[in-house]
């Protein structure tokens, strides 16, 4: 059994069902890109298909990465399922009700024109703050609770934690700044300024993923724990670095592509420091799995 198909085989039940309605959210999102680019729809504006793309695309690779990066997790099984099933269903809730409003051709958002439209956003608004309570509830065991025996693994998992707490904590920011502005009456105001902060949310949000994926990685490689917590050690320092750059540019309102000269050269060392672990990890994984296979071709032989 490969190692992809032993995440579905040895998941729990709630797990299961988590990644499989990522994956539904996953072509939700590929469903409406292909429906934008098909009508020639705009990628802009608080109108566009677009907010019904990333939601479905970005929501459905967190689901399934929260549901793997906690399987690691030492947690009771109640707990575990009444925190996953609670991510779980804010995650659908907040796809369905943006491509609800996408495909009514009104602003999902910040939207108060009509009692219902203002039951969606006051409703989004909600599944957010159940998204951030359920990721510190994770977050907590991950840091209290005994956790993977890899203390590599152990610092992935936590470290992916602490970093989608703070996209979360952006969005809500986000959400708290939009309304404020909405409700003064002022809707284009609300969408710029919350707007600024969607660097740092997209930056932060998928921590979750690639850190533990890292980690992961590693383990199907020759290399002993040692080195893997350092090649872990110095993704997470590069992450740390790049989300704080990112955050510093997001909350001064500069946009990330049109940087000061040294941010941009520290987010861009971050990144590829980022991007040089995972390039190690993937480098020593053919050599380990080849020799796996010598050895059980030679078990068979016996």
């Amino acid at each position: 059994m490969n190692p992809l198909t032993r995440i579905w085989h040895d998941g729990r039940r709630a797990e299961r069902i988590a990644y499989a309605v990522g994956a539904a959210l996953f072509l939700s999102g590929v469903a409406h890109a292909l429906v934008l680019i098909a009508t020639g729809g705009s990628w802009l504006g608080p109108l566009s298909m677009r907010k019904a793309v990333t939601f479905g695309l970005s929501f459905g690779l967190t689901l399934a990465s929260v549901a793997w990066a906690t399987s690691f997790l030492t947690m009771r099984p109640r707990l575990r399922n009444v925190l996953l099933g609670a991510f779980t269903a804010a995650s659908v809730t907040e796809v369905a009700l943006v491509g609800m409003q996408a495909w009514r051709g009104v602003p999902s958002h910040f939207n108060f024109e009509t009692p219902f439209d203002n039951v969606v956003s006051m409703t989004l608004a909600a599944g957010g703050g159940v998204l951030v309570l359920t990721v510190i509830g994770f977050t907590a065991t991950a840091l209290v609770e005994p956790g993977p025996d890899a203390p590599s693994l152990r610092l992935a998992v936590q470290a992916g934690l602490v970093v989608l707490i703070v996209a979360l904590a952006t969005g809500a920011v986000m959400i708290a700044r939009g309304v404020v502005a909405a409700r003064s009456g002022d809707p284009q105001l609300a969408y710029a300024t919350a707007g600024s902060l969607k660097p740092l949310h997209a930056v932060a949000m998928h921590a979750i993923l690639v850190l533990p994926a890292l980690a992961w990685l590693l383990r199907l490689t020759g290399h002993p724990e040692a080195h893997r917590l350092r090649v872990v050690k110095t993704a997470v320092a590069a992450d740390a670095v790049l989300t704080a750059v990112i955050g510093v540019e997001s909350f001064t309102g500069v946009d990330p592509l049109a940087a000061p000269l040294p941010l941009t050269l520290l987010s861009a060392l971050a990144a590829a420091v980022l991007a040089g672990t995972g390039i190690h990890a993937l480098s020593g994984i053919e050599p380990a799995v080849r020799f796996v296979r010598v050895l059980n071709g030679k078990a068979r032989g016996r």
